[in-house]
């Protein structure tokens, strides 16, 4: 039986609380025997009582003056402190949960950025968490100083219910094995390979095609979800879950919504508590380490994962059966031997057979392999109902370089110049991973000194989060222009003005050793499915009868969140809370290029 995630961080936390009254018990025993100096008992437990806040106090200050100074001596300075009102910035960690379910996305980091500057000390629960959207020190923590970082305990820990020890949530000789063997799998023939893609995207647009001649919206989001995940398994296990063949959801305000048996679909319930167990995760990020204390008795995410892990272990078991099968006729390969045909899963079951591993690593490839490209689906669909001119545009680049119904290529894909510029729009504004971080590691760094400002000194084993989405639109990188969607900035002189020179301004992907490794395929399944869903459909409106809308008063706000129609969430990836709803025209049959 699991211990309690309280009593794990009572454990851990014993010692800090132990030492300073026992320091200040011995202390005053010494002082009575050797001095003969007799204090009440009241006052010696007063003392013991009140030597905990003391010795917090004192090393809190302490820790400043050394940090000051170590950083003087290497000619840095400390990161400026974000100014909160209560105590540990407790007053920043409500603001964040509350702005999680009902605000803006990055509402909140952003309005700090601009008060104090683009890199900042948040002091959450008086612990050092230097934040930052500087290209230059994303670039440090992600390329140039990356032995220097790491994802960090902290991180590791918070997301471990979720991702356990998988690639994503792994540091030193783990993350370099999970690395090396999931790079295999996304060379240039196994992403190139279209018949995937091609067979799950039109089952999902025929279906949605279907329940649209209904008279019904559809939840353009679920649908995407639905495809992704079951290219992804297809892709990892050789067998895709078949989470289409669930069905498309009704809106909510159709009596079909309730009746409807889809929900109790297997895939659904995994969707589903999939959908719950990132939530959960992402609010522990708000709360660092003392995430424990908030779920103190129970592991809120774990309870959503023993339904995620239900669905997957018997792929995996039957994985495990057929290896040992193909054992025992002799017919296995060696351990670490990999073939053109070998999926992931088949890979990992030669090379170990426990399960939990197994589990975690594809666990890990099925988020990236779902969720970001699901991500990118849903955002580009929704820009396209806001942009009719994009859409006719990129339209007019299909049939030229594909056709009305022909299945896109590779070189198909490389020549449609508008297509790609339009998806790294899509991925500036609203990346799939819009927040992430790392931590120092045992030694303390420096980053440089930019626009005649003096270096910033990290201390050791300090959080560092970043958030590419707010660095993405900020306008002294961008231009004036930064918050307005606009796909020829990719294309035009704005490109060789502003991103030319610094490309570490747009990482969607990150960089340096830990880039993604599926950004090609992400880029390959988002375009050859959109060009299937053009090629399909000539109009795209957001159903905002269905829709859930973002309340009256975002109008009157700054920036993007004044034109917003949908309300942009994020938990590991950003997604639209209660879905994408839209109507689509199809397309004239007899249209050609």
């Amino acid at each position: 039986m699991a211990i309690p995630p309280g009593f794990v961080w009572i454990i851990r936390n014993t010692p800090r609380f132990l030492v300073p009254p026992a320091a200040t018990y011995v202390a005053l025993r010494l002082l009575r025997e050797r001095q003969q100096l007799t204090l009440p008992t009241w006052l010696n437990v007063i003392a013991c009582i009140l030597s905990l806040p003391a010795s917090f106090i004192l090393s809190f200050f302490y820790a400043n003056f050394r940090d000051a100074r170590a950083a003087a001596a290497r000619g840095a300075v400390l990161a400026p402190v974000a100014p909160y009102k209560l105590p540990g910035a407790i007053d920043k960690v409500g603001a964040l949960a509350k702005s999680f379910t009902t605000g803006y996305i990055g509402e909140v980091p952003n309005a700090d950025f601009k008060a104090v500057g683009n890199t900042m000390n948040s002091r959450i629960f008086w612990e050092n968490r230097i934040e930052t959207i500087e290209p230059e020190y994303i670039k440090a923590m992600l390329a140039t100083q990356f032995n220097s970082h790491a994802k960090g305990e902290s991180s590791i820990d918070s997301a471990k219910s979720l991702l356990g020890t998988g690639v994503f949530n792994a540091d030193g000789e783990t993350w370099k094995f999970h690395r090396s063997v999931t790079r295999p799998f996304f060379s240039r023939d196994r992403i190139g390979d279209f018949d995937n893609f091609e067979k799950h995207a039109d089952d999902a647009l025929a279906q949605t095609k279907a329940r649209l001649k209904e008279g019904h919206p559809i939840d353009f989001q679920d649908m995407v979800s639905r495809f992704t995940l079951d290219s992804a398994t297809e892709f990892l296990f050789g067998k895709d879950v078949q989470s289409l063949s669930a069905g498309l959801l009704y809106p909510p305000n159709s009596p079909l919504a309730a009746t409807s048996a889809a929900k109790d679909h297997p895939a659904n319930v995994f969707a589903q508590a999939f959908l719950e167990s990132q939530i959960s995760t992402a609010i522990r990020f708000f709360y660092g380490p003392a995430w424990r204390l908030r779920e103190f008795w129970k592991d809120e995410v774990q309870k959503h994962m023993d339904v995620c892990n239900a669905f997957i272990d018997p792929i995996v078991k039957d994985a495990l059966m057929r290896k040992r099968e193909a054992k025992e006729k002799g017919s296995g390969r060696e351990k670490g031997q990999v073939s053109d045909e070998d999926t992931l899963l088949d890979y990992l079951v030669n090379v170990t057979e426990d399960n939990k591993l197994i589990r975690e690593e594809t666990f890990n490839i099925m988020i990236a392999g779902r969720d970001t490209t699901a991500c990118t689906l849903t955002m580009a669909v929704y820009m396209l109902s806001q942009h009719p001119d994009v859409l006719r545009r990129l339209r007019e680049e299909v049939l030229a370089k594909v056709g009305p119904s022909q299945r896109p290529t590779l070189e198909d894909m490389r020549e449609m110049k508008y297509t790609r510029a339009f998806f790294n729009e899509v991925l500036r504004l609203y990346p799939p991973v819009p927040f992430n971080a790392r931590s120092t590691i045992s030694e303390p760094v420096v980053w440089p000194g930019i626009n005649g400002k003096p270096p910033i000194y990290v201390p050791a084993n300090t959080r560092t989060p970043y958030s590419v989405y707010l660095m993405h639109r900020r306008k002294d990188l961008w231009g004036p222009d930064a918050e307005v969607f606009d796909p020829d900035r990719f294309l035009d002189e704005r490109l060789h003005k502003y991103l030319t020179p610094n490309p570490f301004i747009f990482v969607p992907f990150n960089a340096g050793p830990r880039i993604c490794l599926g950004q090609q395929f992400a880029y390959n399944e988002s375009t050859f499915f959109l060009v299937k869903l053009l090629q399909t459909f000539s109009t795209i409106e957001l159903a905002e009868d269905v829709q859930l809308m973002p309340p009256a008063d975002w109008a009157k706000a700054e920036g993007r969140k004044s034109v917003e129609k949908i309300m942009v969430r994020s938990h590991l990836t950003m997604y639209a809370e209660g879905g994408l709803w839209v109507r689509m025209g199809e397309a004239n049959p007899a249209e050609t290029a």
